[in-house]
């Protein structure tokens, strides 16, 4: 192991590598630029919407990068770390530190990024080619300009010129949200609306309801706030299809609790003061609940909200398994079969998901009103695969729903 200390470099002899990293809540992307220090295109941006570049792969570990697949324009790849908390800095913490590996994991290189400060974002490492080879360079210099400008200034564009009959909707609240946060969400948003676009679905307009499994058995995923990554990845699907961006939101384990509705402003603080296993947090009994789950009363609550004819909802309903009330399960979905929902049962971990698996196979439906998918590391499905496992089945079952009579004429 080679120890870096700023500005150093080092020859790089592996034909591939991967770059990891130690820093709590950051991460980890890249940038592959030409010699003028821009990308080629958005392709060349490397981040958790968009894993794989030319030789390049955003994996659980770090960067895996096959030196002789980058591209003979690329004359650089900067690797960025960006802290996911906004209001946190580099300097708050244990300065953060960068590796380089060989692919069977031998050590090659290591910086610590020492005089961090307020910054929550930093151009860590970059390999750089020199006389036919290529090198590993410590840069540390953080980016005052934060996530959004740092991306904009390497090429990157937010805003493009979007085909025909497509666009992105912007609601309420994005505008005052801090530069980092606004250029995650304008990704998603424009994933999600990506997805609507190809599925015919651009111009819907739906109520979504998020439900979240409250059991002792998902305990797991809220300690490592799996299910707050959840929220935020669920809040621009309610930018695209909600008329004013807002997510309804529920928990649920034998009784359910109705929350605040969900905006873009207040996301983020939303899941730090309401997802809570037990005891009582801002006037609310988590404890009441229970720990063990009874689908039953939630899917009783949102179907008794539903009229027929009217406007479509889209449930998005999060659980770690359970489901085992077959026949009454079945009889609700058959039921909601001639209202204006679809529900999609996402499985959150490895678990006994019951009559979900079966769904496809349920009869005596109106319409298929409801679909099934497994996640059980949810953290590592990109956004275009989840956004497209949560809405295309909606979108088949809108236009179905809009045959029988069961939805509102659609919106032109």
């Amino acid at each position: 192991m080679n120890i870096l200390i700023k500005g150093q470099n080092g020859a790089l002899t592996a034909p591939r590598v991967v770059l990891g990293f130690q820093a709590a809540g950051a991460d980890l992307s890249a940038l592959l630029v030409t010699v003028a220090g821009t990308v080629r295109s958005d392709a060349d941006f490397v981040f958790f919407n968009q894993p794989v570049a030319p030789g390049v792969e955003l994996r659980a570990d770090g960067l895996a990068v096959t030196l002789a697949d980058l591209p003979a324009e690329i004359a650089q790849l900067r690797a960025v770390l960006t802290l996911e908390d906004i209001a946190a800095s580099f300097g708050q913490g244990v300065p953060p530190v960068v590796t380089v590996a060989d692919d069977a994991g031998n050590p090659l290189y290591e910086y610590r990024i020492e005089g961090l400060d307020t910054e929550s974002v930093v151009i860590a490492l970059e390999l750089y080619r020199r006389d036919g080879g290529w090198k590993a360079r410590a840069v540390g210099q953080g980016y005052a300009g934060g996530f959004a400008d740092l991306v904009t200034d390497h090429g990157v564009s937010v805003d493009e010129d979007e085909p025909a009959g497509f666009s992105v909707r912007t609601v309420p609240g994005e505008a005052a949200l801090p530069p980092e946060r606004r250029a995650k969400l304008d990704m998603r948003k424009r994933v999600v609306a990506e997805v609507l676009h190809s599925r015919d679905s651009a111009h819907e307009r739906a109520r979504v309801v998020l439900v979240i499994d409250k059991t002792g058995s998902i305990a797991k995923q809220y300690n490592t706030k799996v299910v707050h990554r959840v929220v935020e990845r669920i809040v621009p699907i309610a930018t695209q299809l909600d008329d004013d961006g807002t997510l309804e939101a529920y928990l649920y384990a034998l009784k359910f609790l109705k929350l605040p509705d969900i905006t873009v402003a207040d996301s983020e603080q939303w899941a730090h003061t309401y997802l809570h296993l037990t005891g009582k947090h801002a006037g609310l009994d988590y404890d009441r609940l229970g720990l063990r789950n009874d689908e039953l009363p939630i899917m009783r609550a949102i179907i008794d909200t539903l009229r027929p004819g009217a406007e479509p909802t889209l449930v998005l309903f999060f659980t770690d398994g359970g489901f085992k009330q077959k026949q009454q399960i079945t009889d609700l979905m058959r039921e909601a079969s001639r209202l204006p929902a679809f529900w999609q049962f996402v499985g959150l971990g490895q678990a006994n998901y019951g009559v979900l698996r079966t769904l496809d196979e349920m009869d005596g439906r109106a319409v298929d009103n409801a679909g099934f998918f497994t996640a059980d590391d949810i953290d590592r499905m990109d956004d275009a695969e989840l956004y497209r496992r949560l809405l295309a089945e909606f979108a088949d079952w809108l236009r179905a729903a809009r045959a029988r009579g069961i939805v509102a004429a659609g919106q032109e």
